[in-house]
């Protein structure tokens, strides 16, 4: 009998230099933020996105939260953003005492609708945060468009988005400000981290002093100030030096990691042609104008009891397959502490429908076969 293949859903690529960052920092006797392997992240993120300011965080979420105390979101204050994302998203918002508002998804990428966005902007709105759903780029022409209509903040939500493009343009790099996130699920990882870009350079002396504490202490390095002290509201968002080490190893091989995945991706995409033809599934969708980063491959079948199907029947041949997000507009926290705009078919449907297939670099060639077949042969 053939033995049952064990396919994770996802596994973190290491290139190789980690250890000997590491191991740099290390002699270095620096390991607090901001040190040397700090700075040349930031200046790679920099030169990818064209922002004047990349501030590395020690997570995404980290990365959300300064974002929207730069948009001055507070109390009662409304922020626009998809219920088809991450947790992150909304408690970024909640946190300062604001009202997430949300707003349903496009039938095709699951990103935040475009279309229905000016009609969820009320007095009370402050900012908008469309989320770069599986590294496809949110229509941001359109959304800046409302923004500069109603003068609110753009923070993209590129948690997914590194190395991916809308319209020639990087995702993390269109908004005033975007968050990245260097997770282990990532494509690029340092474990937890993630990295706050600050594209609107009026924000970007506020933005390093929340980052450090809400003091003036890089000034203060600068020779700008002759002492450092509290200026501004902040907190402790930075990593250590430990943690950017192996981070610049992994930015050092983005792009051939971004190579390697969209490959995995496509091969996908090719294998499942036939089941999408058949009715079977529906393949991700990809805008001619979009350059997607491989990062996940997200089928949507028919029903929920499809899903569930091909879940069991997926893991029992040993290819660890997931759904994605509980949309959050019916959560309990949700609920609560935010509002929908509007029904949220798409969203709902995306909650109940959307199945993930394993992609990872290093993937064996015989699990994108075996996975089709799988999904061929439910009934």
């Amino acid at each position: 009998m053939a033995e049952t293949p064990e396919i994770r859903f996802t596994r973190p690529y290491v290139t190789g230099r980690e250890l000997d960052y590491i191991r740099e920092a290390l002699e270095n006797g620096r390991l607090a933020g901001d040190g040397p392997f700090t700075k040349r992240c930031a200046a790679w993120l920099e030169a990818e996105t064209g922002a004047p300011r990349a501030l590395l965080t020690h997570s995404g979420t980290a990365a959300l939260e300064m974002a929207v105390i730069l948009a001055g979101v507070g109390p009662g204050d409304e922020v626009v953003m998809p219920s088809f994302t991450f947790v992150s998203t909304a408690n970024a918002v909640v946190l300062r005492g604001g009202v997430p508002v949300f707003v349903d998804v496009r039938p095709d990428t699951f990103n935040l609708d475009e279309a229905l966005v000016e009609a969820a902007v009320t007095p009370r709105t402050k900012a908008i945060v469309p989320v770069h759903y599986a590294g496809v780029g949110a229509e941001m022409d359109a959304i800046l468009d409302v923004a500069a209509r109603h003068g609110l903040v753009v923070i993209e939500d590129a948690a997914q988005g590194l190395l991916a493009r809308y319209r020639d343009r990087p995702l993390g790099g269109i908004g005033h400000l975007a968050a990245y996130s260097f997770h282990e699920t990532k494509n690029v990882t340092s474990g937890e981290g993630g990295a706050l870009i600050v594209n609107d350079a009026t924000l970007a002396d506020r933005a390093e002093i929340v980052w450090e504490k809400g003091t003036n202490r890089r000034q203060f390095f600068r020779g700008e100030v002759d002492k450092y002290t509290w200026v501004d509201v902040g907190s402790s968002f930075l990593p250590g030096e430990l943690t950017a080490a192996f981070l610049l190893a992994q930015l050092e091989a983005a792009e051939a990691v971004t190579a390697a995945r969209v490959a995995i991706w496509t091969a996908y995409h090719e294998a499942l042609a036939p089941l999408e033809a058949a009715g079977r599934l529906r393949r991700p969708v990809v805008p001619a104008h979009c350059a997607h980063n491989g990062h996940m491959y997200p089928v949507l079948m028919p029903d929920a009891d499809a899903r569930t199907r091909a879940l069991a029947a997926l893991n029992a041949a040993g290819y660890k397959a997931v759904f994605h997000y509980v949309p959050l507009h019916a959560s309990p926290a949700g609920r609560r502490y935010g509002r929908a705009a509007g029904p949220l078919p798409h969203t709902e449907a995306a909650g109940d429908r959307v199945l993930r297939l394993p992609l990872w670099v290093g993937l064996p060639e015989t699990c994108i076969g075996g996975v089709r077949d799988v999904l061929a042969g439910l009934p």
